[in-house]
């Protein structure tokens, strides 16, 4: 890595961008809910006539822009189901706040208008995918891991041909590299994270952003890939009931259901409830084995949030599951004795989450602000997978106090301090040709760290995101995490971001491979493991060009990770184990990006992205090498068209998955072949009603033998992990959406 070269670029644009001081015009959208309240509109579009430009208000409801020198700026703010506010500036006038709210005539026909189902924000500092409401709804979603079917930027796949789990890879490693944030604080750590992807309904969800690279430094050191926020449906919606019902050919039924109730104009919460079954046995490939295991799923959330009339927020909420599952042989029931007669596994697993989040501005205006955060989690899993055992507890503690302060429309930063606690207590019984081994690889972890990010805003021309955390490990004592994110704005059609930075995560050697407990071979847990250690930097250029109805968009990217330390899982070293061992030599992956995004006709949208990886790690008796079972590539094409009104809105994919590098011991190893997938859905909107039926894998195809000796589950030869295809065939679906408004 050129870290000089990398250096003097960033220096170079950082100083030719703050000489470029400019008439910078900033404001905020609001809404005014029926109650009366007035809260910051999050990703409202604002629109200057004069200019031809499209703005999209942040998190926080704020927005700013170049004005060129123009005489008069005309600004129209408006956002779907509400009324629009105009505000026409003169000379020297540079502020623009905005008031929306609900009009009597839009309560009667809600949705005239789309939302755009995945786009890239322009307005933050990191290249960050969105993936809207809407775009949660091109496909059934049934829980988060089928979110993103529409994205080449994340690949979802299975970790293993038994249990059921999913795992994401974003900038071609493993899920666990990326982390995972519930509204900003952060989740699906630990001994939660390998089904963690099938406990967030698809339809508890506004919105999802995908971020790439580290980020920000405020929520900890574990983002390497990137980041991924989940944003759910909010106590403030005007929708006091919601209901979604699914049901497809193999039996999985699924029932969601929420209501958002405001109590007056300062308290307001959202209930959750989610509900779903697998009840049926499924062997397509006909090798004895459930093709996915069958599954009982309950989930409830409540959420409130206090709205005090100085500004002050209150926020807080709990989360609970149980999750029930059965896997295995199609002849292993659930009252099945235990033996080698056939091979069985059940796995089950609880978890409770509370968390409390304050914000007090210390401020008119609330440009100076404090914030406190604190998150607990607790998680059970106790689980068996033929002869061998793996019971586990977590308990973890995350908080986090900051105080923010925007000094002026050019400057803010942030300082803080962070702490978290994990207490995992494991049990694990390997059985390997007749014998048992018990280990217990539990461990007290604990961290405390302090950062400091600053911001610097001109306009829509230049941000920069500076920061760094310093955080102290009980086990790997002084981890330093420096990070930077630049956007420049060459024009209001064409922006350039570059970022770098550092991140650490504590590997979690069972959870973060669990598939590996479902092969004949014996299990190494690692003994002085180090903590993963990489650098990961990149850049991206956007540029937005006039093609049909609307200005479309063109997206590159490119992205590395370098790591300094990494635990390796092994299963090509020696094959009667599953060797585990601190990296020793190189491990990096290149990443490369183009997305298109059109909007040829009204109501006609396209979008195609490809992505290229090369990802290498050096292994023990082979040397540098491909990582297996990582896609060199994957294509994307989506189109969706609305007739009038959104009364009809057909969705069809297709992807392209290209080769994976297979390891030595299947099938002489060489590559995965490169193949097909589609994906449709038709929905019928009716007043307060959608009707969608669909289809996923159309073309049926299902990767052949995914388990290694399915005959024989008890040899040393089993083996279920080396997965690089899907596993169902054809699937059709049916189900409804049902929202009564306020």
């Amino acid at each position: 890595m050129n870290y000089k070269g990398l250096i003097l670029f960033i220096l170079f644009t950082l100083f030719s961008g703050l000489s470029l001081f400019s008439q910078t015009v900033s404001g905020s959208v609001r809404v005014q809910r029926p109650d009366g309240s007035v809260e910051p509109m999050a990703y409202a579009s604002v629109y200057w006539l004069e200019g031809k430009i499209a703005l999209e208000s942040d998190d926080k409801g704020r927005f700013s822009f170049d004005r060129k020198k123009t005489d008069t700026v005309s600004l129209i703010a408006t956002f779907v189901g509400h009324t629009r506010d105009t505000i026409i500036l003169g000379k020297g006038e540079h502020k623009a706040d905005f008031l929306i709210k609900e009009g009597e005539e839009l309560q009667a026909a809600r949705v005239v208008t789309r939302q755009q189902g995945n786009y890239i924000s322009k307005l933050a500092s990191v290249k960050t995918e969105v993936i809207s409401a809407a775009g949660l709804c091109k496909m059934a979603c049934c829980n988060l891991a089928e979110s993103f079917e529409n994205s080449a930027s994340v690949t979802v796949g299975y970790s293993d041909a038994i249990t059921g789990a999913r795992q994401i890879r974003l900038l071609g490693l493993s899920g666990i590299y990326t982390q995972m944030l519930d509204e900003n604080r952060p989740v699906m750590r630990g001994i939660a994270s390998p089904f963690g992807l099938s406990y967030i309904p698809g339809q508890w969800l506004e919105s999802i952003q995908i971020a790439k690279g580290p980020s920000s430094v405020i929520n900890g050191t574990e983002a390497i890939t990137g980041q991924i926020n989940l944003e759910h449906r909010k106590p403030t919606a005007e929708q006091p009931f919601f209901l979604n019902l699914f049901l497809s050919n193999t039996l999985r039924t699924e029932a969601n259901v929420a209501s958002s109730i405001q109590l007056n104009n300062k308290w307001s919460t959202v209930m959750l409830g989610h509900f779903s079954t697998d009840p049926a046995d499924h062997d397509g490939n006909h090798d004895g084995f459930r093709d996915e295991p069958q599954s009982l799923q309950f989930n409830f959330s409540n959420r409130w949030v206090y709205l005090a009339e100085n500004g002050m927020q209150i926020r807080f909420g709990i989360k609970a599951l149980n999750d029930n599952r059965l896997a295995g042989q199609t002849a292993f029931k659930r009252d099945s004795e235990r033996d080698l007669n056939t091979w069985g596994s059940t796995i089950k697993n609880k978890g409770v989450n509370g968390y409390f989040k304050i914000g007090v501005p210390l401020s008119a205006g609330n440009t100076k602000n404090i914030a406190a955060v604190i998150d607990y989690s607790y998680h059970k899993l106790d689980s068996y997978f033929g002869l061998k055992d793996y019971n586990a507890t977590q308990n973890s503690l995350f908080a986090n106090l900051m105080f923010q302060n925007e000094v002026n429309e050019f400057h803010k930063y942030t300082l803080g301090l962070s702490a978290t606690a994990d207490d995992y207590n494991e049990y694990f019984r390997d059985y390997y040709l007749g014998s048992y081994y018990d280990q217990y690889p539990g461990r007290f972890e604990k961290s405390v760290g302090a950062y400091g990010e600053y911001t610097y805003t001109n306009g829509e021309k230049i941000s920069v995101v500076t920061g760094l955390r310093m955080d102290y490990n009980n086990f790997h004592g002084w981890l330093p995490a420096p990070r930077i994110n630049i956007k420049y704005a060459f024009d209001e059609k064409l922006i350039f971001r570059a970022l770098g930075g550092r991140g650490f995560r504590s590997a979690n050697v069972i959870p973060d491979n669990l598939g590996v407990l479902s092969t004949g071979r014996r299990v190494e847990t690692g003994t002085n493991l180090d903590i993963e250690d990489a650098w990961t930097y990149g850049a991206n250029l956007t540029g937005y060009f006039p093609f049909g109805l609307e200005d479309a968009s063109l997206s590159f990217d490119y992205f590395r990770t370098d790591f300094r330390n990494q635990v390796i899982v092994d299963q090509e070293y020696d094959l009667s184990r599953i060797s585990v061992y601190n990296l020793d030599g190189r491990s990096f992956t290149n990443t490369y990006q183009v997305d298109l995004n059109v909007e040829p006709i009204e109501r006609l949208s396209i979008l195609t992205t490809f992505r290229y990886t090369d990802a290498k790690v050096t292994l023990k008796g082979q040397g540098l090498v491909e990582k297996p079972l990582t896609s060199r590539y994957k294509g994307v094409f989506n189109v969706q068209y609305a007739t009038r009104m959104n009364k009809w809105t057909f969705d069809v994919t297709a992807q392209l998955n290209g080769p994976s590098r297979l390891p030595s011991f299947y099938e002489q190893g060489g590559y995965s072949p490169v193949y097909m997938m589609f994906y449709a859905q038709v929905t019928k909107k009716f007043r307060g009603m959608d009707i969608y039926v669909g289809g996923e894998n159309l073309s049926n195809y299902k990767q052949k033998h995914a388990i290694i000796n399915a005959e024989n589950p008890y040899s040393a030869g089993f083996n279920s992990t080396v997965i690089w295809g899907p596993l169902m065939g054809i699937k059709v679906y049916a189900g409804l959406r049902y929202t009564i408004f306020k």
